[in-house]
């Protein structure tokens, strides 16, 4: 088992990744005998790793509850959040329960959410269980729902106490979901590593494959990162907004398109491509390293064309409602260069319509 630490201000938490680590009570800690908890899942999960986490709990002396919401971005809603409160308050949970998310980015962030929320906050465990919250969502935090008109605009900054990453887990996730998870491990290379974006250019068919020993260095890989930029900026006030390339276009293609039509990750990667065109555009990026970033996105089987259909009219109002603009102003992160990137308020409105133009399926 390898484990990565989240080193914050006022303490630090672990990351614990390895294969077929759920069935293993010793992954479980800091709980312990007598902890009363609440798996949080949905049922897709639920039919394959339930029983296993349940298990190792109750070997551990655990008091253990379950509650599963519904499955699919679209549920991401606070309907969902209810449910859990509904089921924490029959089962009469306190202020000492653990709730734990077992699931992907949707669980991770709703459940999360729930133990931010209830009774003003409960310990939460995450155990993510598809590529994109293993090396993204479930670390550094960040919880929320979303809201008709806006992805992820209700929601709290709520650190887990560690996370559990089995990657054994993948071998049950449909391949569109391992796309989709690639799109994020991609962006870490292209805004903060270039020496993993070139590994990356080298390993990228064995990751679509999930060849163990590529995926969890891929994985470790990762949560290195982002721990080292939530360590800096656990509130997103400065570094953290750079984790953010290629989301402001991404979520207003959810948006528009209606929760879950396209997934995260294949939304973040037509994004992506339009940051980095804007990014030429302007002058920083070269037409060189668009084109590496393109070619790497469709080896993952990641879209690289705006949803059809969908122009700069429909994305622009969408971007303008993102949580990250500032007095009025759209704020960008862009690429300075493969692996350095910064963020903006004075992207050329002109610009950024040429860049989403430039990826769009009637260019």
């Amino acid at each position: 088992m390898i484990e990565v630490n989240v080193e914050l201000k006022d303490r630090r938490y672990p990351i614990r990744i390895g294969s077929h680590i759920l069935a293993e009570s010793s992954s479980y800690a800091p709980l312990k005998c007598g902890d009363k908890v609440m798996i949080v899942s949905n049922p897709t999960v639920a039919k394959h790793y339930l029983t296993t986490v349940s298990d190792s709990l109750n070997r551990l002396g655990c008091k253990v509850s379950s509650v599963l919401i519904p499955d699919g971005e679209q549920y991401k809603t606070l309907d969902s959040l209810n449910l859990i409160f509904t089921a924490l308050l029959q089962a009469n949970h306190g202020r000492d329960t653990t709730i734990i998310a077992l699931g992907g980015g949707v669980v991770g962030d709703v459940a999360g959410f729930a133990a931010a929320s209830y009774q003003r906050g409960v310990r939460l465990l995450q155990i993510p269980t598809t590529l994109l919250s293993q090396v993204d969502s479930s670390v550094g935090g960040k919880t929320g729902v979303n809201h008709a008109l806006g992805k992820n605009m209700i929601g709290a900054f709520y650190q887990p106490c560690a996370v559990i990453i089995d990657s054994a887990s993948l071998d049950t996730l449909p391949k569109r979901e391992v796309f989709a998870g690639l799109a994020e491990v991609i962006k870490y290379g292209a805004i903060l590593d270039l020496a993993f974006f070139d590994w990356l250019e080298q390993h990228i068919d064995d990751l679509v494959s999930l060849q163990p020993q590529q995926l969890q260095y891929c994985i470790q890989r990762c949560c290195q990162l982002k721990a080292d930029v939530v360590a800096r900026d656990e509130t997103e006030q400065g570094d953290r907004a750079l984790l953010n390339l290629g989301h402001t276009f991404g979520h207003a293609i959810e948006t528009h398109l209606g929760y879950g039509s396209w997934l995260h990750g294949e939304a973040v990667a037509v994004g992506m491509l339009m940051a980095a065109d804007l990014s030429h555009l302007l002058g920083n990026l070269s037409r060189q390293d668009v084109f590496r970033l393109e070619k790497l996105l469709a080896r993952a089987n990641l879209p690289t064309v705006s949803p059809d259909g969908m122009s700069a009219d429909d994305y622009l109002p969408l971007m303008m409602r993102d949580k990250k603009v500032l007095a009025g102003k759209l704020r960008l992160v862009l690429l300075q260069r493969l692996g350095q990137a910064y963020v903006t308020t004075n992207s050329d409105s002109e610009l950024v319509r040429q860049a989403i133009n430039h990826c769009s399926q009637f260019d």
